[in-house]
C-alpha cells in the first residue's frame, strides 16, 4: 500500500501568489488532476498546506488535508508532516505544481526500491528530483533533524537519507515518458504545460 502526499504550501512568488494547485488544466484543476492520477496507485491521499480552507471545496472528504508542524520552512516541512501522519510505510511525494505525474513511474520505483533503502528518487539528465520520489515513512526523523538545523533545501535529503537513484533508461525501457518531474513555476511554464496537455489529448484521441 502506498500513500500519496501533495505538497501545497508554497508561496508561489513567481506566479504573483496565485494558488498553482487551483490552476485549470483542461476541464479540471491541477490538484484534482493530481489526486485522480495518484488514486491509480495510492490507498490514501494527503494534501499538506498552511491554507486548508482553500481546498475544502475542491477535494472530497476522502482526501486528508493537514498542515505543517513548522510553517514557513518550505517543502521539507511539508514532507515531514505528510510522512509523519501517513498510514502506509511508503509514500509517493509530489509538488502541487507538477501536472504530469506518472503512476507508472511511481510503481516502477516502488518495485525497485531495495530493502534497507529509505527512498528512491528520480535522477534525470544528471539532476536529482526529490519530488516524485518514493519515501519510507521513517524518513520523517532525519527530515526533522534537517529542519531543526535550519536546513530547508530539498537537495539536503541526499545527505541524510539512505537512497537509490531511479535513472532515465529504467523509465524509458518500461515505456514511461520522463516528463513527470515537469513543474509550473511561471506563467510561461503554465502555458507550456497547457499546450503539452492539448497535444497529448489530441494524440490519444487519434490513436483511440
Amino acid at each position: 500500500m502506498l500513500s500519496g502526499i501533495i505538497l501545497a504550501g508554497g508561496e508561489s512568488v513567481r506566479m504573483g501568489g496565485e494558488n498553482k494547485s487551483l490552476l485549470m488544466l483542461g476541464a479540471e484543476t491541477l490538484l484534482v488532476r493530481q489526486i485522480r492520477m495518484m488514486r491509480e496507485l495510492c490507498s490514501e491521499i494527503i494534501v499538506v498546506t498552511n491554507t486548508p480552507r482553500s481546498f475544502l471545496r475542491t477535494v472530497d472528504a476522502s482526501v486528508r488535508i493537514i498542515t505543517d508542524y513548522v510553517p514557513g520552512k518550505g517543502p521539507l516541512s511539508g514532507m515531514h508532516a505528510g510522512l509523519t501522519l501517513s498510514l502506509n510505510q511508503n509514500a509517493w511525494v509530489v509538488g502541487c505544481d507538477m501536472p504530469f505525474l506518472s503512476p507508472q513511474a511511481a510503481r516502477l520505483m516502488l518495485l525497485k526500491k531495495k530493502q534497507g533503502m529509505e527512498a528512491i528518487i528520480p535522477w534525470l539528465q544528471g539532476v536529482m528530483h526529490p519530488l516524485h520520489g518514493i519515501y519510507d515513512r521513517d524518513c520523517a526523523t532525519p527530515i526533522w533533524t534537517l529542519l531543526k538545523n535550519q536546513e530547508t533545501q530539498l537537495s539536503a535529503l541526499g545527505k541524510v537519507l539512505l537512497w537509490q537513484e531511479a535513472i532515465e533508461p529504467e523509465f524509458r525501457e518500461a515505456g514511461i515518458e520522463c516528463n513527470f518531474t515537469m513543474a509550473i513555476k511561471t506563467r510561461t511554464d503554465y502555458t507550456q504545460c497547457c499546450n503539452v496537455l492539448q497535444r497529448l489529448e489530441k494524440a490519444n484521441a487519434s490513436s483511440g
